[in-house]
């Protein structure tokens, strides 16, 4: 056909790495320590749930209520109305999307226009520069540092009040934190509930990440423009999930703060996990950053780009993302090239790291070690 066939809203977004760096992983054997997901079973409630809400009631395998199966939007607000400080409505201030990424696509659709900035702060899940596009926003970025602090989240706060900015906050890590870290929302901070959207994942929750249950909650006057763009494209997400999600909540909020709390449990043993990696890419060179949260642990390569600059790939490719490609033909390691989470002016500033998921079972982190062992005194190029 001669006329072009894609709108306009796609141009210069049809390249996504995660594909690439997906089939590469499959093309070769590798200890895929790149994609952030669990390779082990959720919590046996969860799993219980889920079975239960499949072959319990036969009505969950109808639909339910457009903007999210009733009982979950009730434990969702009960719950995270307490820790945000706010007497959430079910109806009006939480929607159940299709994922986290699903209420980030809502939000950016309903509130983003032709031609609006949005400030992104970077390293970000590279999901908000196509989707800002698509919604005809222009994507402003900002770099951080290795450092977040709380004073900081208090002065993007100020910044959002003194603009009268809207504030989308991605908190599907929220319990994963560790070392007595504190997650903090920056819509529990003074005067920042009435403009930020707050967004959650049952499947970073519960480790179960294919359950596909996200959330958004916000004021009303905000929510109602995404519950728009909702009941116009999908109206509504499986029942059976959301049923298997609720009956999670109802659990966690009777055992919540407690050591039987999963959201105390999961972040305990993804610690060690997260201790034993890093010692273990040290044995090799790697320089590992000890994050204090998220699935996720960042290792400098600059020795590696000092000692070995000449790695197969193009010549305006980020050294992160061929010394990726090599580690994943030559060592057997999949990881992602941390210059992906960047914007495009900024990826050579930051291309010496690479990222690493430590969320994984006990027999991935043994294999990953036979690997690195192999490693240890070969030739680095």
């Amino acid at each position: 056909m001669s006329k072009q066939l894609q709108a306009r809203r796609l141009e210069g977004i049809d390249h996504n790495p995660w594909v690439e760096f997906t089939r590469l992983s499959k093309e070769y054997d590798v200890v895929n320590l790149g994609q952030g997901f669990p390779d082990f079973s959720p919590p046996d409630f969860a799993v219980q749930a889920f079975q239960q809400a499949t072959t319990g009631n036969f009505m969950l395998n109808q639909y339910t209520t457009a903007f999210g199966y009733p009982p979950l939007t009730k434990i969702l607000a009960s719950f995270f109305g307490k820790l945000l400080g706010q007497e959430m409505d079910p109806l009006k201030n939480v929607l159940v999307t299709v994922g986290a990424y699903g209420a980030l696509f809502t939000a950016f659709q309903a509130l983003v226009d032709e031609g609006d900035e949005v400030i992104i702060i970077e390293p970000a899940f590279n999901c908000y520069e196509p989707m800002t596009m698509m919604a005809g926003g222009r994507p402003v970025f900002v770099s951080l540092r290795p450092v977040f602090s709380k004073k900081e989240l208090e002065l993007v706060a100020a910044l959002c009040q003194q603009h009268d900015v809207l504030c989308i906050s991605d908190e599907v890590y929220q319990w994963l934190v560790y070392d007595g870290h504190q997650h903090i929302s920056i819509a529990s901070l003074p005067g920042m509930w009435e403009r930020t959207l707050t967004i959650g994942s049952a499947g970073k929750s519960f480790s179960a990440t294919g359950w596909k249950v996200g959330w958004v909650m916000g004021p009303d006057n905000i929510m109602k423009h995404l519950r728009t763009v909702h009941q116009n494209s999908i109206f509504h997400c499986p029942t059976q999930a959301q049923a298997a999600v609720a009956q999670c909540f109802e659990r966690e909020q009777q055992h919540f703060g407690q050591p039987s709390s999963y959201f105390l449990q999961l972040p305990q043993a993804m610690g060690l996990n997260r201790d034993h990696m890093i010692q273990s890419l040290q044995s090799v060179g790697l320089k590992p950053l000890i994050p204090q949260g998220s699935y996720f642990l960042i290792a400098d390569i600059s020795d590696f780009k000092s000692s070995m600059p000449d790695l197969p790939g193009a010549m305006d490719e980020p050294y992160d993302r061929r010394f990726a490609k090599w580690m994943i033909k030559n060592k057997g390691l999949s990881a992602i090239p941390v210059s992906i989470f960047y914007s495009q002016s900024h990826q050579k500033d930051f291309d010496h790291c690479i990222r690493f998921c430590f969320v994984k079972d006990k027999a991935t982190l043994q294999a990953m070690d036979k690997r690195l062992c192999s490693w240890k005194g070969e030739p680095q190029a």
